[in-house]
């Protein structure tokens, strides 16, 4: 007989084999054989068809995104889990406000002359994705980080005024993360919401904020206009200043005093977008409900972000973020479906929505959820996880068993370098897994990083992909599962 046909075929007797013998023995499932894994051609094509224009972006709210929903619980019905979410359906209903953008904006520099200098769209600068509705023509006056903080002696706008203006300022916070006394101080001034709310209060009329990507975590304010800038647009705006962009802002940071200043530059912002205030987001829950009759009220959930930020001018296909971490997550409940294995702890697989609107899907099952705080052993977090050949851990040194468990998986099986890492402290949440870790939940993040990546643009498309590291991280975290499942302890 050939080799070759000799292998396959004994490796369905293998597989046979197993799931007779896994439904005899439910409660110690065996291993399957790693040469019947998922394949990557299988999870690509979910990243393709994630990242497709019939789901224009996959913005939380819109119909797109409901669509895009609806196909998650289809095959969760499939491969048999048990519905978690709102009255016995796979889906767990919030409230979450959005805003679409459509084309016909711009973002100019208006010179004495009459002339002006427009800027190029995706090269130079995005419409704001929070913004407001309409057109304005003002100064532009630097504010720094557009904090104002009495307690840490500090105050971007203490000698400027910016009523009627607009506000140019950096993303983040004016510190490291190598002082982490000074880091938890100042940190609850780093999201983008905060800065919006206090450029409004301070009588801005618009925000150019020094980060060129698409992004959605922020709020919308009637008439509040907003455009996200690159290096172009920041170095016009500094030109014949007799400042310096760059040493402006580490000058700031070196001292921690304000360099906020008015640049003289008159700029034009014009968005034309439609806020919906009553929008609906969903998460999708699964169940594979555990089959030891006590070990079954503890659970495993792994999850990752359904969500990405929409279209602007077009569509952001945001296949590595996060196309990449949903295909993961659904390699791993075919393979359970594929073997037949119930685990003697359950697992909930969760498919969140508005990550990229300031976190509200993981916030919103945290308030409400499947399992307590205390039956749930341990949360998985998959984002951006398909581009490269490095697979990095964040909480892995924070979380020794479960690292270990992991570190036991890839040994076994695929045997791809692991990199362990420190849950991120970054100046902001910025993954579902961070809501979990600070309610006091054992966390993982994984990501993968090596190769190009575009995230929140028109680039991170579906030829971006690497599927072979998928097909591993699928493989090493189904063998992590099944043993984290059936320890007695952990």
């Amino acid at each position: 007989m050939n080799p070759k046909r000799f292998a396959v075929l004994s490796s369905l007797l293998s597989l046979l084999l197993l799931t007779f013998c896994t439904g005899l023995m439910k409660k110690q499932p065996k291993q399957p054989s790693i040469s019947d894994s998922i394949s990557d051609k299988i999870l690509q094509e979910y990243v393709r068809h994630l990242s497709s224009e019939d789901y224009a972006g996959r913005l939380t709210g819109t119909r797109e995104y409901e669509s895009c929903a609806q196909w998650a619980v289809d095959l969760f019905k499939k491969w048999g889990l048990e519905p978690a979410g709102d009255r016995g359906t796979y889906l767990q209903k919030y409230s979450n406000p959005y805003t679409l953008v459509f084309v016909g904006g711009e973002l100019s520099r208006r010179f004495q002359s009459g002339k002006k200098r427009k800027y190029i769209y995706e090269k130079e600068y995005y419409p704001g994705s929070h913004s407001g509705s309409g057109r304005i023509t003002a100064e532009v006056v630097y504010a720094g980080f557009g904090i104002t903080a009495p307690e840490l002696s500090y105050d971007d706008y203490v000698d400027v005024n910016v009523k009627g203006k607009i506000v140019l300022m950096e993303p983040g916070i004016p510190v490291s993360r190598d002082n982490p006394q000074i880091y938890k101080e100042w940190r609850p001034y780093s999201d983008n919401q905060y800065k919006v709310k206090m450029a409004v209060a301070q009588g801005a009329k618009g925000m150019l904020l020094n980060q060129l990507a698409v992004i959605a975590d922020s709020d919308y304010v009637h008439g509040f206009m907003v455009a996200h800038i690159g290096d172009t647009v920041v170095n016009d705006i500094f030109k014949s200043t007799g400042k310096s962009h760059k040493d402006t802002k580490m000058k700031i940071m070196g001292s921690l005093k304000p360099q906020s200043f008015r640049t003289q530059k008159l700029f034009t912002i014009e968005n034309l977008t439609e806020h919906y205030p009553h929008g609906k987001g969903y998460n999708i829950l699964g169940l594979l409900e555990g089959s030891d009759p006590e070990l079954k009220k503890e659970v495993i959930i792994i999850g990752a972000n359904l969500d990405h930020v929409g279209f602007c001018y077009e569509v952001i296909p945001g296949a590595n973020d996060n196309a990449s971490g949903i295909a993961v997550l659904l390699g791993i409940t075919e393979m359970f479906y594929r073997y037949s294995i119930n685990p003697q702890r359950s697992l909930l697989f969760i498919c969140f929505g508005s990550k990229e609107q300031a976190l509200r899907g993981s916030k919103a099952y945290l308030s409400s959820p499947v399992f307590s705080k205390r039956q749930t052993i341990a949360f998985i977090n998959l984002d951006m996880v398909g581009c490269g050949d490095q697979i990095h851990v964040y909480g892995a040194k924070d979380h020794e068993k479960l690292w270990k468990c992991i570190l036991k998986s890839n040994k076994k099986t695929v045997s791809r370098p692991l990199h362990p890492q420190l849950f991120p402290t970054i100046e902001h949440p910025a993954y579902d897994a961070s809501m979990f870790f600070n309610a006091g939940i054992p966390s993982l993040i994984i990501t993968v990083r090596g190769a190009p990546t575009y995230p929140h643009t028109t680039r991170d498309t579906a030829e971006t992909i690497t599927p072979g590291i998928m097909e591993d991280l699928t493989i090493i975290l189904f063998r992590s599962l099944l043993e984290l499942a059936n320890s007695k302890r952990i």
